[in-house]
């Protein structure tokens, strides 16, 4: 962990509220540092996605503010959040990728939010989008699997080309929603090595949702615990303790493994 006491990212008073008046983020308000390994824990339905959404604007917030290297997303034209999302990674549980395309193609489409469209369509022959392309999966072990379609691939090889598509990017923040819950154990700590060694050896801040106790407290360098739409928990991951853990979340504390 590298963390500075630098803030990279600077969120006030986020609230969230869907069309059926669903209150799913209740005035969040957070400083994430640069070199960071945050970890989200929550229930299902407690915020995350939705909070993981909110800093890209995948999902619109309904008010308060989104500061990313001190300007606000939530303030930005589609252009300007364009240019923005260069920086911000994401990773997803589904994974996203095309499963037709090989791994190489789906590492290199990463690289379409800085072309244009008459770049984009020369995209799969553009020499340097290649080379940074065998870079990426060289930095999450795939590189001999650069050929081989997506379908084939395990699903943590799968979850590995998405963050070689997301590092494409040069992103300074990662964004990982869930991108272990459908992976055995073994797999999911294989492919939390690779988010870990970026944050360590590249100060990549990585912001991560997770279902597993134990895996936030490996891995992450600070947990914050949302609870129906509201922050419960900001502190290190030696402080949730399994009895923290039951008094937060109550009988439902069941549905995040603690193991």
């Amino acid at each position: 962990m590298n963390s500075s006491n630098e803030a990279l990212l600077e969120i006030m008073g986020l609230n969230k509220i869907y069309p059926n008046n669903f209150h799913a983020l209740k005035d969040i308000n957070l400083t994430i540092n640069k070199g960071e390994f945050v970890v989200l824990l929550g229930l299902s339905g407690s915020g995350k996605s939705t909070l993981l959404r909110c800093i890209n604007r995948l999902v619109e917030p309904s008010s308060g503010a989104i500061l990313f290297n001190k300007e606000n997303i939530c303030n930005m034209t589609q252009n300007e959040l364009r240019k923005n999302r260069r920086n911000i990674g994401m990773i997803f549980q589904e994974f996203n990728i095309i499963p037709n395309f090989s791994a190489k193609t789906n590492v290199m489409t990463g690289r379409l939010g800085y072309l244009n469209t008459w770049e984009s369509l020369l995209l799969l022959t553009d020499k340097k989008i290649q080379e940074s392309a065998d870079q990426n999966l060289l930095r999450v072990g795939l590189l001999d699997k650069k050929k081989q379609k997506a379908k084939t691939l395990s699903g943590g090889q799968k979850q590995r080309v998405s963050i070689a598509r997301a590092l494409m990017q040069e992103p300074q923040i990662l964004l990982a929603d869930e991108p272990v819950a459908s992976l055995d154990p073994a797999t999911a700590d294989s492919v939390m090595k690779y988010l870990g060694k970026l944050n360590r050896n590249e100060n990549i801040t990585i912001i991560c949702s997770l279902h597993f106790l134990s895996l936030a407290r490996k891995y992450g360098s600070r947990v914050l615990a949302l609870k129906d739409g509201e922050l419960v928990f900001d502190g290190l991951p030696e402080e949730i303790t399994n009895e923290r853990f039951k008094q937060i979340y109550g009988e439902n504390a069941e549905e995040i493994e603690i193991r």
